[in-house]
Protein backbone atom coordinates (compact mmCIF):
# COMPACT_ATOMS: atom_id res chain seq x y z
CA UNK A 1 0.00 0.00 0.00
CA UNK A 2 1.35 3.40 -0.84
CA UNK A 3 2.89 5.15 2.04
CA UNK A 4 3.59 2.01 3.83
CA UNK A 5 7.28 0.31 4.68
CA UNK A 6 6.87 -2.56 4.37
CA UNK A 7 9.92 -4.97 5.65
CA UNK A 8 10.63 -8.93 5.21
CA UNK A 9 11.54 -10.94 8.36
CA UNK A 10 12.73 -13.40 6.47
CA UNK A 11 13.57 -14.48 2.72
CA UNK A 12 11.05 -15.37 0.54
CA UNK A 13 13.24 -17.39 -1.76
CA UNK A 14 13.27 -19.90 1.82
CA UNK A 15 9.57 -20.38 1.65
CA UNK A 16 8.45 -17.55 3.89
CA UNK A 17 4.36 -17.56 3.69
CA UNK A 18 3.57 -13.58 3.21
CA UNK A 19 2.23 -13.18 6.42
CA UNK A 20 6.30 -12.68 7.32
CA UNK A 21 5.74 -8.96 5.49
CA UNK A 22 5.14 -6.86 8.28
CA UNK A 23 3.38 -2.90 8.16
CA UNK A 24 5.45 -0.94 9.92
CA UNK A 25 3.17 2.92 11.12
CA UNK A 26 4.32 5.91 9.02
CA UNK A 27 6.05 7.91 11.53
CA UNK A 28 5.99 11.41 11.67
CA UNK A 29 8.33 13.49 13.64
CA UNK A 30 7.21 16.52 15.07
CA UNK A 31 9.23 18.85 16.27
CA UNK A 32 8.54 22.41 18.23
CA UNK A 33 10.96 24.75 20.56
CA UNK A 34 8.15 24.77 23.45
CA UNK A 35 8.13 22.90 26.82
CA UNK A 36 5.35 20.02 26.77
CA UNK A 37 3.12 21.98 29.40
CA UNK A 38 2.28 24.54 26.77
CA UNK A 39 -0.96 25.02 24.78
CA UNK A 40 1.53 24.22 22.25
CA UNK A 41 3.30 21.44 23.63
CA UNK A 42 -0.37 20.01 24.81
CA UNK A 43 -1.68 21.04 21.52
CA UNK A 44 1.14 18.38 19.71
CA UNK A 45 0.34 15.33 22.26
CA UNK A 46 -3.34 15.74 21.65
CA UNK A 47 -2.34 15.55 17.74
CA UNK A 48 -0.21 12.69 18.42
CA UNK A 49 -3.08 10.55 21.08
CA UNK A 50 -5.91 11.60 18.02
CA UNK A 51 -3.82 10.68 14.75
CA UNK A 52 -2.33 7.15 15.93
CA UNK A 53 -6.55 6.34 17.25
CA UNK A 54 -8.12 7.60 14.63
CA UNK A 55 -5.51 5.78 11.65
CA UNK A 56 -6.23 2.85 13.99
CA UNK A 57 -2.14 2.62 14.42
CA UNK A 58 -1.07 3.05 10.67
CA UNK A 59 0.25 6.55 11.86
CA UNK A 60 2.67 7.09 14.61
CA UNK A 61 3.73 10.50 15.37
CA UNK A 62 6.69 10.92 17.58
CA UNK A 63 6.83 14.49 19.49
CA UNK A 64 10.17 15.90 20.27
CA UNK A 65 9.47 19.27 22.30
CA UNK A 66 12.07 21.76 23.36
CA UNK A 67 14.11 21.88 20.73
CA UNK A 68 15.60 18.47 21.34
CA UNK A 69 15.34 18.06 17.65
CA UNK A 70 16.75 21.07 16.08
CA UNK A 71 17.26 24.65 17.30
CA UNK A 72 14.36 27.03 16.08
CA UNK A 73 16.69 28.44 13.42
CA UNK A 74 17.17 25.47 12.10
CA UNK A 75 13.81 24.01 12.27
CA UNK A 76 12.18 24.69 8.34
CA UNK A 77 15.36 24.05 6.76
CA UNK A 78 15.08 20.53 8.00
CA UNK A 79 11.25 20.45 7.59
CA UNK A 80 11.73 21.33 3.28
CA UNK A 81 14.77 18.42 3.34
CA UNK A 82 12.24 15.92 5.00
CA UNK A 83 14.48 15.50 8.28
CA UNK A 84 11.47 16.19 9.84
CA UNK A 85 7.64 15.99 9.25
CA UNK A 86 6.29 18.23 10.87
CA UNK A 87 6.74 21.63 12.75
CA UNK A 88 4.76 24.55 14.86
CA UNK A 89 6.80 27.36 14.07
CA UNK A 90 6.01 31.24 14.73
CA UNK A 91 3.98 33.16 12.45
CA UNK A 92 7.08 35.32 12.45
CA UNK A 93 9.37 32.58 11.23
CA UNK A 94 8.16 32.77 7.82
CA UNK A 95 9.30 36.42 6.48
CA UNK A 96 13.26 34.97 6.66
CA UNK A 97 11.74 31.78 5.31
CA UNK A 98 10.71 33.82 2.38
CA UNK A 99 7.01 34.04 2.60
CA UNK A 100 7.41 37.74 3.74
CA UNK A 101 3.79 38.47 3.82
CA UNK A 102 3.08 36.55 6.53
CA UNK A 103 4.87 39.23 8.93
CA UNK A 104 1.62 40.85 8.31
CA UNK A 105 0.44 38.93 11.30
CA UNK A 106 3.28 41.02 13.38
CA UNK A 107 2.09 44.23 13.11
CA UNK A 108 0.85 45.86 16.72
CA UNK A 109 -2.67 46.26 18.11
CA UNK A 110 -4.25 44.38 15.49
CA UNK A 111 -5.96 41.47 17.41
CA UNK A 112 -7.11 43.46 21.09
CA UNK A 113 -8.48 39.73 22.22
CA UNK A 114 -7.84 36.10 21.57
CA UNK A 115 -11.62 36.13 19.79
CA UNK A 116 -10.12 38.55 17.27
CA UNK A 117 -6.90 36.42 16.71
CA UNK A 118 -8.54 33.12 16.61
CA UNK A 119 -11.35 35.26 14.21
CA UNK A 120 -8.31 36.45 11.63
CA UNK A 121 -6.86 32.55 11.79
CA UNK A 122 -10.12 31.25 10.54
CA UNK A 123 -11.00 33.56 8.09
CA UNK A 124 -10.51 33.27 4.45
CA UNK A 125 -7.84 35.79 4.45
CA UNK A 126 -6.04 33.16 7.14
CA UNK A 127 -6.42 30.15 4.66
CA UNK A 128 -5.40 32.50 1.66
CA UNK A 129 -2.01 32.74 3.54
CA UNK A 130 -1.34 29.11 4.44
CA UNK A 131 -1.54 28.45 0.66
CA UNK A 132 1.34 30.79 0.70
CA UNK A 133 3.90 28.20 2.29
CA UNK A 134 3.39 25.78 -0.20
CA UNK A 135 5.98 27.65 -2.91
CA UNK A 136 8.23 26.77 -0.70
CA UNK A 137 7.69 23.34 -0.07
CA UNK A 138 5.68 23.31 2.82
CA UNK A 139 1.50 22.89 3.72
CA UNK A 140 -0.10 24.75 6.40
CA UNK A 141 -2.65 22.71 8.69
CA UNK A 142 -3.61 25.08 11.14
CA UNK A 143 -2.99 28.33 13.17
CA UNK A 144 -2.74 28.17 16.94
CA UNK A 145 -2.45 30.68 19.12
CA UNK A 146 0.35 31.85 22.32
CA UNK A 147 -1.26 34.62 23.60
CA UNK A 148 -0.45 38.46 24.07
CA UNK A 149 3.17 39.30 23.57
CA UNK A 150 4.62 40.96 27.27
CA UNK A 151 7.87 41.93 27.75
CA UNK A 152 10.48 41.09 30.37
CA UNK A 153 13.11 43.40 32.11
CA UNK A 154 14.78 44.17 34.83
CA UNK A 155 13.24 47.32 35.52
CA UNK A 156 9.46 48.97 35.21
CA UNK A 157 8.42 49.36 31.76
CA UNK A 158 5.11 51.75 31.82
CA UNK A 159 6.03 54.78 29.85
CA UNK A 160 7.65 55.54 26.34
CA UNK A 161 10.66 56.61 27.48
CA UNK A 162 11.53 53.40 29.56
CA UNK A 163 12.66 51.49 26.77
CA UNK A 164 14.59 53.52 24.84
CA UNK A 165 18.14 51.86 24.51
CA UNK A 166 16.91 48.72 25.54
CA UNK A 167 18.22 45.31 24.02
CA UNK A 168 15.18 43.05 23.75
CA UNK A 169 14.76 39.58 22.31
CA UNK A 170 12.42 39.19 19.11
CA UNK A 171 11.09 36.82 17.53
CA UNK A 172 13.16 37.43 13.60
CA UNK A 173 10.62 39.61 11.27
CA UNK A 174 11.34 42.70 9.96
CA UNK A 175 7.94 43.78 11.61
CA UNK A 176 9.03 42.59 15.11
CA UNK A 177 12.18 45.00 14.22
CA UNK A 178 10.21 47.79 13.03
CA UNK A 179 7.87 47.75 15.97
CA UNK A 180 10.54 47.50 18.89
CA UNK A 181 12.54 50.16 16.92
CA UNK A 182 9.69 52.86 16.86
CA UNK A 183 9.55 52.82 20.93
CA UNK A 184 13.61 53.28 21.11
CA UNK A 185 14.17 49.81 21.23
CA UNK A 186 17.04 47.40 20.07
CA UNK A 187 16.21 44.60 18.71
CA UNK A 188 17.94 41.44 18.46
CA UNK A 189 17.23 37.73 17.45
CA UNK A 190 18.66 34.51 18.70
CA UNK A 191 17.40 30.95 18.87
CA UNK A 192 14.49 30.27 21.54
CA UNK A 193 16.53 27.74 23.37
CA UNK A 194 19.17 30.61 24.11
CA UNK A 195 16.97 33.33 25.23
CA UNK A 196 17.15 32.63 29.52
CA UNK A 197 21.10 32.29 28.84
CA UNK A 198 21.26 35.57 27.20
CA UNK A 199 18.50 37.14 29.83
CA UNK A 200 20.68 36.12 32.57
CA UNK A 201 24.10 37.23 31.38
CA UNK A 202 22.54 40.67 30.15
CA UNK A 203 23.14 39.83 26.79
CA UNK A 204 19.94 40.84 25.71
CA UNK A 205 18.20 43.26 28.43
CA UNK A 206 14.26 42.15 27.79
CA UNK A 207 12.16 39.63 25.92
CA UNK A 208 9.28 40.23 23.79
CA UNK A 209 7.08 36.65 24.82
CA UNK A 210 4.10 35.20 25.50
CA UNK A 211 3.61 34.70 29.50
CA UNK A 212 3.73 31.00 29.88
CA UNK A 213 7.06 30.80 27.80
CA UNK A 214 8.32 33.46 30.42
CA UNK A 215 6.91 30.95 33.22
CA UNK A 216 8.32 27.45 31.71
CA UNK A 217 11.46 28.79 30.24
CA UNK A 218 12.13 30.07 33.71
CA UNK A 219 12.64 33.74 32.06
CA UNK A 220 10.74 35.27 35.32
CA UNK A 221 14.09 33.89 37.25
CA UNK A 222 16.88 35.95 36.11
CA UNK A 223 13.93 39.11 34.79
CA UNK A 224 12.57 41.26 37.62
CA UNK A 225 9.81 42.63 35.72
CA UNK A 226 7.01 41.59 33.23
CA UNK A 227 5.15 44.36 31.52
CA UNK A 228 1.68 43.62 30.44
CA UNK A 229 2.02 45.41 27.02
CA UNK A 230 -0.08 43.14 25.03
CA UNK A 231 1.10 44.69 21.83
CA UNK A 232 0.54 41.97 19.40
CA UNK A 233 -0.47 37.91 19.38
CA UNK A 234 2.00 35.31 19.16
CA UNK A 235 0.87 32.80 17.19
CA UNK A 236 2.06 29.65 15.19
CA UNK A 237 1.23 27.78 12.15
CA UNK A 238 1.36 23.75 11.95
CA UNK A 239 3.23 23.24 8.97
CA UNK A 240 4.18 19.70 7.76
CA UNK A 241 6.18 19.16 4.57
CA UNK A 242 4.33 19.11 0.98
CA UNK A 243 6.16 16.24 -0.39
CA UNK A 244 5.61 14.06 2.40
CA UNK A 245 1.85 14.81 2.96
CA UNK A 246 0.83 14.76 -0.59
CA UNK A 247 2.20 11.23 -0.60
CA UNK A 248 0.02 10.02 1.94
CA UNK A 249 -3.11 7.54 1.07
CA UNK A 250 -6.25 9.98 0.88
CA UNK A 251 -7.87 8.60 4.20
CA UNK A 252 -4.80 8.70 5.76
CA UNK A 253 -5.11 12.57 5.37
CA UNK A 254 -8.16 12.50 6.21
CA UNK A 255 -7.91 10.83 9.86
CA UNK A 256 -4.74 13.21 10.45
CA UNK A 257 -6.86 16.64 9.27
CA UNK A 258 -9.33 15.75 11.83
CA UNK A 259 -7.17 15.07 14.18
CA UNK A 260 -5.30 18.24 13.61
CA UNK A 261 -8.59 20.46 13.67
CA UNK A 262 -9.27 18.75 17.27
CA UNK A 263 -6.13 19.66 18.70
CA UNK A 264 -6.33 23.34 17.26
CA UNK A 265 -9.29 23.57 19.21
CA UNK A 266 -8.24 22.11 22.09
CA UNK A 267 -4.84 24.21 21.97
CA UNK A 268 -6.53 27.11 21.96
CA UNK A 269 -8.71 26.71 24.30
CA UNK A 270 -5.95 26.21 26.45
CA UNK A 271 -4.25 29.36 25.56
CA UNK A 272 -6.75 31.28 27.84
CA UNK A 273 -6.54 29.73 30.61
CA UNK A 274 -3.06 29.32 30.57
CA UNK A 275 -2.21 32.83 30.40
CA UNK A 276 -3.80 33.87 33.21
CA UNK A 277 -2.13 30.86 35.24
CA UNK A 278 0.72 31.57 34.18
CA UNK A 279 0.45 34.78 35.21
CA UNK A 280 -0.69 33.51 38.70
CA UNK A 281 2.49 31.45 39.53
CA UNK A 282 5.28 34.23 38.32
CA UNK A 283 3.35 36.43 41.27
CA UNK A 284 3.33 33.61 43.64
CA UNK A 285 7.27 33.14 43.16
CA UNK A 286 7.67 36.83 44.57
CA UNK A 287 10.92 36.14 41.76
CA UNK A 288 9.42 38.89 39.01
CA UNK A 289 6.72 41.59 39.52
CA UNK A 290 3.73 41.79 36.94
CA UNK A 291 3.67 45.32 35.30
CA UNK A 292 0.19 47.04 34.08
CA UNK A 293 -0.02 50.64 32.25
CA UNK A 294 -2.39 53.11 32.50
CA UNK A 295 -4.85 53.62 29.34
CA UNK A 296 -2.40 56.51 28.67
CA UNK A 297 0.73 54.90 29.26
CA UNK A 298 -0.56 52.63 26.57
CA UNK A 299 -2.09 55.05 24.30
CA UNK A 300 1.13 56.53 24.25
CA UNK A 301 3.20 53.42 22.80
CA UNK A 302 0.61 52.18 20.62
CA UNK A 303 0.81 55.72 19.02
CA UNK A 304 4.86 55.55 17.88
CA UNK A 305 3.96 51.51 17.19
CA UNK A 306 1.22 52.54 14.75
CA UNK A 307 3.96 53.99 12.53
CA UNK A 308 4.85 50.61 11.24
CA UNK A 309 1.84 49.35 9.50
CA UNK A 310 2.43 52.43 7.28
CA UNK A 311 6.17 51.73 6.95
CA UNK A 312 5.50 48.07 6.44
CA UNK A 313 3.93 48.65 3.81
CA UNK A 314 6.62 48.22 1.02
CA UNK A 315 7.52 45.12 2.56
CA UNK A 316 4.28 43.63 3.07
CA UNK A 317 2.04 44.71 0.80
CA UNK A 318 -0.76 47.57 0.83
CA UNK A 319 -3.37 45.58 -0.19
CA UNK A 320 -2.45 42.61 1.99
CA UNK A 321 -2.51 44.60 5.13
CA UNK A 322 -5.76 45.85 4.03
CA UNK A 323 -7.02 42.34 3.38
CA UNK A 324 -5.93 41.68 7.04
CA UNK A 325 -7.90 44.66 8.79
CA UNK A 326 -11.23 43.59 6.83
CA UNK A 327 -10.54 40.22 7.99
CA UNK A 328 -10.76 41.43 11.90
CA UNK A 329 -12.71 43.99 11.59
CA UNK A 330 -9.84 46.36 12.35
CA UNK A 331 -10.00 50.25 11.99
CA UNK A 332 -6.53 51.64 11.28
CA UNK A 333 -6.47 55.45 12.95
CA UNK A 334 -6.04 58.14 10.44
Amino acid sequence: MKGFRLFVTCALLSGCPAAAFVQQPIVIKFSHVAAIDTPKGQGAERFKKLAEERTKGRVQVDIYANSSLFKDKEELEALQMGSVQMLAPSISKFGPFGVKEFEVFDLPFVTPDIASFQRLATSEFGTSMLKKLESRGVRGLAYWDAGFRVITSNKPLHKLADFKGMKIRINSSKVNEATMRSIGALPQTMAFSEVYMGLQTGVVDGADTVMYNALTQKFYEVQKHISLLHHSHQGYVVVVNKKFWDGLPKDIRVALESAMADATTHANALSIAEEHSAMEKIKASGRSTIDEMTVAQRDEIKKAMMTVHHDMEGRLGRENIRAMYKAVGFVAPK
